[in-house]
């Protein structure tokens, strides 16, 4: 700890840094942990034989976090923590910040974040920095080579996180609607093909009833786990609202996106969700209607009510499959 003390202050930083509830840690490039604060002790204490940052991150991040390591510039960027002697298949998602000090060491901090008043916290704190970016002191001039670039990086990743829905990281509400009328836009100027699918997971009012919401979130962000991953590249996909999907098919007609519909339903069926810290599980099914835009007859509206209509179409007919608009 007295490195790290000393890197900051010599005037008593050492007992603030041990009782604030962010993490922090001092890391060499290559990763390897020197020295931590408390919060950041408490997590490494289930780790015990991590030796490196890289270890504690889920096997996702880790070539993220070292590619950014090697990094000369200040990274940040949202990651997540596997903690299975907590919370079996369960994740902890966290902000970190990254800050190169030396040619061989850097400063590690992360926050947890898992609501909409916690990314507030993390939209307030970023333009806290912005306002302690202007105040001359010593820590600022050791970490910032330009204050105002790394002040008009923190105003865009306030301005990203406002877009993002707070519990599964997918684009919000507002950015697909935006996102559906470009889309649009864009498919009535080149005459191009567009399809979209709106994604419904089945029974999920049963699962909130007999599980509690908790259970009801964490099927929420593995289903938009489920739904990244397993959509190609130029293909997007937002929470349209409560345990409703959007994903925009570019480029594609109905028979592409029932292609995709048919994968997305069976990965959704062979996905097993712990429950909180018993030993039961929970699957799940999803239903999906999809709509292809019709050039001169469809408006982006008119375009997202067919693929709902189509969703219900897909419920009506026994759920767990997915219906394609006429």
């Amino acid at each position: 700890m007295k490195k790290l003390v000393d890197l900051i202050s010599t005037n008593d930083a050492g007992e603030m840094l041990e009782h604030i509830h962010a993490m922090i840690a001092l890391v060499k490039r290559d990763g390897t942990l020197v020295s931590w604060n408390r919060a950041f002790g408490s997590i490494k204490k289930l780790f015990p034989a991590a030796n490196k940052l890289e270890d504690l991150f889920s096997h996702s991040d880790k070539d993220q976090l070292i590619s950014r390591l090697g990094s000369n510039a200040e990274e940040h960027w949202v990651a997540k923590f596997s903690i299975p002697e907590i919370r079996e298949g369960f994740n902890i998602y966290c902000d970190c910040l990254l800050i190169p000090i030396s040619e061989d060491s850097a400063l590690f901090i992360a926050e947890e974040v898992n609501s909409d008043s916690a990314f507030q916290e993390v939209v307030e704190r970023l333009n806290r920095l912005v306002k302690l970016f202007k105040i001359e002191s010593e820590v600022t001039k050791k970490i910032a080579r330009n204050k105002q670039i790394e002040m008009e990086s923190v105003m865009i990743q306030a301005q990203e996180i406002a877009q993002i829905d707070a519990l599964t990281f997918l684009l919000n509400r507002r950015m697909i609607v935006r996102k559906l009328q470009d889309e649009v836009s864009r498919a009535e100027r080149y005459n191009s093909l567009l399809s979209i699918s709106v994604v419904d997971v089945d029974h999920f009012k049963a699962v909130n009833d007999n599980y509690g919401h908790s259970v009801g979130d964490e099927v929420l962000r593995q289903v938009a786990g489920q739904l990244q991953d397993h959509i190609r590249q130029p293909d997007v996909v937002g929470r349209y609202g409560g345990e409703e999907f959007l994903i925009l098919l570019p480029s594609s007609d109905a028979n592409a996106a029932a292609e995709q519909a048919q994968r997305l339903c069976k990965h959704m069926r062979e996905m097993v969700i712990p429950i909180n810290h018993t030993e039961q599980t929970l699957s799940i099914t999803i239903s999906i209607g999809i709509a292809q835009f019709r050039h001169g007859v469809d408006t982006w509206d008119t375009l997202l009510n067919r693929a709902d209509n189509a969703m219900y179409e897909a419920k009506g007919n026994g759920r767990n499959r997915w219906f394609v608009a006429k």
